[in-house]
């Protein structure tokens, strides 16, 4: 007996229907739980990865705990569609239990790292910048004309800053008068 698609779905739909264990045609009702995201605010913001900036659309309580991260439907660049270290954003998210909070130090030598305050941090970053900048400062090329630039110090930008955060970065970099600025999108 030659059994085709058809003649199986028929034989499969009878046996069952005979065999006392069928299955209910009656409406039931939707039991849907509602959405986890029903309440919350979202936000528009760029994914941090690569250059490309895809749109991320981010989903907060009210207290700023991330519920949700999911492509942005309505971006000219991705459409939608998360690669896949889009799609884990939500994985660098503030109420990550192992993402860090407070910033870490390791000493020069050191194989430790230690756990210090962000005004230190910050200071330490300022203070180093400045040494960097003071030791490697030239008022003046080798033709004698006057260039006020430092070679010691590069910078290379993120994706993740938007065109108005690039501008103050870049601003700020000719202020300490660096030359070697980059972007990743360039590399």
């Amino acid at each position: 007996m030659r059994v085709t698609r058809r003649s199986f779905l028929k034989i499969s739909g009878a046996a069952l229907a005979t065999s006392g264990i069928g299955i209910s045609l009656k409406p039931v009702a939707a039991h849907a739980k509602p959405l986890k995201i029903k309440y919350a605010k979202e936000t528009t913001t760029i994914c941090p990865y690569c250059s490309v900036g895809c749109s991320i659309i981010i989903a907060t309580t009210e207290d700023g705990r991330v519920l949700n991260t999911e492509g942005d439907p309505l971006s000219p660049i991705n459409a939608g569609a998360l690669c896949s270290k889009g799609s884990s954003l939500f994985q660098m998210s503030a109420n990550n239990a192992n993402r860090l909070t407070k910033p870490l130090y390791r000493a020069p030598f050191a194989s430790d790292w230690q756990e210090v305050s962000w005004e230190w941090a910050l200071e330490k970053i300022a203070g180093n910048v400045k040494k960097s900048r003071d030791a490697s400062f030239r008022p003046t090329n080798d033709k004698g004309q006057v260039v006020n630039r430092t070679e010691g110090i590069a910078s290379v930008g993120s994706a993740a800053l938007d065109n108005e955060e690039c501008y103050l970065y870049q601003k700020f970099l000719r202020g300490l008068g660096l030359v070697y600025i980059e972007h990743q999108a360039r590399i």
